[in-house]
Order: C-alpha cells, then sequence, then structure tokens
C-alpha cells in the first residue's frame, strides 16, 4: 500500500484539523513551542522527583527552540551525510522535539489516584480486540517498557496496518515505527525513576500502571479511532 493511497489532499486535512495542528507554519520560520504546565499529585513519585522531571522537559522544550533557530539560518547549499552542521541540526530537533512530546503526553496520562477503566470503553475494547485480551496488552506494555535501553514504551495507533501496537523506542528518537499515533506513554529513562526506586524498574512501571489516567487516554483513542475512519473513507 502506498502513502498516495491513504491520504488524499481532503484526508491529510481533515486528520489537520482532528488533531489540531495548524497548518499556517513557513518553510523559512522556526518553531517556537511552549512548555505546558502540569500538576502531578501521585503517592508513588516523590515531589523532587517530579519537580527535576519537569524541569529536564522543560530544558528539551527549549533546547528544540534553540536548534529550530539555528535551522533558519544555516547553510543548505553544502550538506552530506558525514559533516554536516544541518544534518546534526536535524538530528537534534527530532530529539529534542520527540523529548518534549513524549514527556508531554507521559505527564498528561499518570497520576489518577482514581485510576479506573471500563470493559465498555473504547480503550478497552481497542485493546482486548487488538492484543487479545486486554491483560495481554498489559502483559506486553510492561515488557516492552522493562526493553527499553533508556526511553519509552508506547502504545500507538499503526496507520498503517490500522491496529494498535506496542513499541519501544530507545532514548527519544531510535526505533521510532513510521506511520505512529501514540496513545499510552511510559517513560523509562533513569531519571524518571532512580530517586524514588534506584534500579528497580519493575517496581515503578507496576506503580505507575496503577494510576493511568484513563480518561486522558480514552480521548486519545477517541481521536485515533476518526483518523482511522478518515483513512478508510468512512
Amino acid at each position: 500500500m502506498k502513502l498516495d493511497d491513504l491520504f488524499t489532499e481532503e484526508a491529510k486535512k481533515a486528520i489537520k484539523e482532528t488533531l489540531d495542528v495548524s497548518d499556517k507554519k513557513s518553510l523559512n520560520e522556526s518553531f517556537a513551542a511552549q512548555p505546558k504546565q502540569f500538576s502531578l499529585k501521585t503517592d508513588f513519585l516523590s515531589p523532587s522527583n517530579v519537580q527535576n522531571h519537569i524541569e529536564l522537559y522543560d530544558n528539551y522544550v527549549q533546547d528544540f527552540n534553540k536548534v529550530s533557530a539555528q535551522l533558519d539560518s544555516v547553510d543548505k547549499s553544502e550538506v552530506n551525510s558525514n559533516h554536516s552542521a544541518f544534518r546534526s541540526l536535524k538530528i537534534d530537533e527530532t530529539y529534542n522535539m520527540n523529548a518534549a512530546y513524549l514527556h508531554e503526553l507521559y505527564f498528561a496520562n499518570i497520576g489518577d489516584a482514581n485510576s479506573r477503566i471500563s470493559m465498555d470503553s473504547l480503550s478497552y475494547m481497542r485493546l482486548n480486540r487488538d492484543f487479545g485480551t486486554f491483560d495481554d496488552w498489559q502483559r506486553d506494555f510492561i515488557a516492552c517498557g522493562m526493553s527499553s535501553r533508556c526511553g519509552w514504551a508506547v502504545t500507538y495507533l499503526n496507520i498503517y496496518t490500522q491496529s494498535y501496537m506496542n513499541c519501544v523506542i530507545d532514548l527519544h528518537s531510535q526505533n521510532v515505527p513510521a506511520g505512529m499515533y501514540p496513545v499510552i506513554v511510559m517513560d523509562l529513562w533513569q531519571h524518571a525513576y532512580y530517586r524514588d526506586y534506584l534500579k528497580d524498574a519493575s517496581s515503578y512501571m507496576n506503580a505507575m500502571m496503577k494510576q493511568l489516567r484513563w480518561t486522558v487516554v480514552e480521548s486519545r483513542f477517541e481521536k485515533a479511532d476518526k483518523v482511522l475512519n478518515i483513512i478508510r473513507g468512512v
């Protein structure tokens, strides 16, 4: 299946509107991301750990903005795959951009002391459908987290298979699947848990799973399903 078969011009426009993505961007104008505010209250992470993590996220946003500004003026006339300022900046752009967005998704989907998922929710039904059972999704997601080499476990909609899958992302930009729309994100960098759990990443991840914010996750599944319907021409 070719990319053009999936996205007509009308579909591209509809997807942008669905995901609230502005298409008013200029190739000659740098991006200027604004850090979002998060108030994380959870018994499973100490206040100092949370504050340190949010400050780290703020730094990624600042670094992304700096790289974006540098890309506006970098020389593009002579580039190569070895010693190229443009190449280095583009790699740094993806690294910091992913770091900022993944942190935002992670912060938003954790920390619910009253975490609960209903069997008739869209998120439960989709996970149950595509992984065999909800418990199978959980086991696979946790396995992804424990497989990460300082990175992320992500449940995402794959627009090519048109199903939900789990993946392991190392660092912020290694092994990112093409055509993914993330719906559940878990941070497995050591800075996310070391202050409270030392090397016990398993206990940290199990604790975070107990407080997934399913109301936020549900809204992501709803958006993802709308995107899928557009691709299918429904």
